[in-house]
């Protein structure tokens, strides 16, 4: 018999809630209305439920229902805050700012922007994943017309300073944006407080279905962002489609629950986190990446000196963990992360990200570094 899988990839996708899927089950085969629908019950049911999600959304990061959109997922979201802002604010600048740290999402848009004659500063990050504000300020220039930095990177964890970045922007009247797909749920998000304009998410990040994502986009920006999708008047004109009714009962019954839960489950992932790098680094050769950076508490990437990651995690068949790279074209490269943090690529080849979630037990934990150790031994003396 195998033995049991433990699953460590949470960054990834994590399980939907068993209480998120009892409240979305109705949405799929009693209160199947479109939300469009304005003549029958059947609609308004599904456009209550639609509301109620977008309230409990807005409440868990301190905006308006009114200025969250949905879409399919944080990709389409960063896609058209980018692309419509951009297109939308063209006649004031050409020029947009950003970190080579972030996620493809952003990165991939930026570079499609670039080939429609925009101009992108990516700033550098020191080895500890933070970038510099003195480079974020000397990057700014009268063209500048936006900056967009995630709230915790996806792989190392790293949080960017959003309160002190905003303060920059803001002092030069630069719009901020934020990818906090992986920081929502992990700690506390307040967008009003930190003073983000526009911010993406991402519903199976935070225990609820696939499929469904949000957009932030704060009220003073109204008309400022063009829609880059057609066909429809779905919110607001901005996300035209027929909406995905049970997928956002599901995101917005997530947002509910963190709301009660945030405190005790991010307390929880730290003590984990604890126990996990105090007996990683027992593993000679062993770095903790992003150590003396804020991280969110869940995450954990770290780098075995001589030993190949791709056979480590063939090794470990037991554990559901992300090697800290990616595959492009059948042919595995070193993460853009770690190589921005001055990693060689051989280095960045040997690096692997845990990534913890609400179903984590302490015991996982122990059976994982142990699984981790004995793989490492074994590859050294086969090496």
């Amino acid at each position: 018999m195998n033995a049991k899988q433990i699953y460590l990839d949470y960054n990834a996708t994590t399980s939907t809630d068993q209480r998120v899927l009892e409240v979305m089950l109705p949405y799929f085969t009693e209160v199947y209305g479109n939300a469009s629908s304005v003549n029958h019950t059947y609609g308004w049911d599904a456009e209550e439920a639609v509301t109620i999600a977008r309230e409990h959304i807005a409440e868990l990061v301190n905006v308006k229902p009114t200025e969250i959109t949905f879409t399919s997922g944080a990709t389409e979201a960063i896609n058209i805050a980018l692309m419509g802002y951009c297109k939308a604010n063209q006649h004031r600048g050409n020029h947009m700012i950003t970190c080579v740290t972030e996620h493809k999402a952003v990165l991939d848009t930026c570079e499609h922007l670039e080939q429609l004659g925009f101009k992108v500063t990516y700033l550098p990050v020191d080895p500890s994943g933070k970038i510099q504000l003195e480079s974020l300020k000397s990057a700014i220039t009268e063209r500048t017309i936006l900056a967009t930095f995630m709230y915790a990177n996806n792989e190392t964890g790293v949080i960017h300073p959003m309160k002190e970045i905003s303060e920059i922007t803001s002092s030069h009247d630069v719009v901020l944006m934020t990818d906090a797909t992986q920081a929502l749920g992990k700690i506390p998000v307040n967008l009003k407080e930190i003073g983000v304009d526009i911010a993406t998410f991402s519903s199976h990040k935070i225990y609820g279905p696939k499929g469904v994502g949000a957009l932030y986009l704060s009220g003073h920006l109204k008309g400022d962002v063009l829609p880059i999708l057609f066909g429809g008047g779905q919110e607001r004109g901005l996300r035209p489609g027929t909406l995905n009714v049970p997928g956002i009962v599901g995101m917005g019954t997530a947002c509910e629950i963190i709301s009660t839960d945030l405190t005790g489950d991010s307390l929880r992932l730290k003590a984990l986190q604890t126990i996990l790098e105090n007996e990683l680094l027992t593993i000679e050769g062993l770095a903790i990446n992003g150590a003396n950076s804020p991280r969110i508490p869940n995450t954990t990437n770290f780098s075995i000196e001589g030993v190949d990651g791709s056979r480590l995690v063939r090794t470990l068949k037991n554990l559901a963990i992300s090697q800290g790279s990616a595959c492009t074209s059948s042919v595995l490269q070193p993460s853009h992360v770690l190589k921005s943090m001055g990693m060689s690529d051989d280095l960045a080849l040997s690096s692997l990200r845990i990534s913890t979630g609400r179903f984590t037990l302490e015991e996982e934990i122990t059976e994982a570094v142990l699984e981790i150790k004995k793989a490492v031994e074994l590859l050294k003396v086969t090496a």
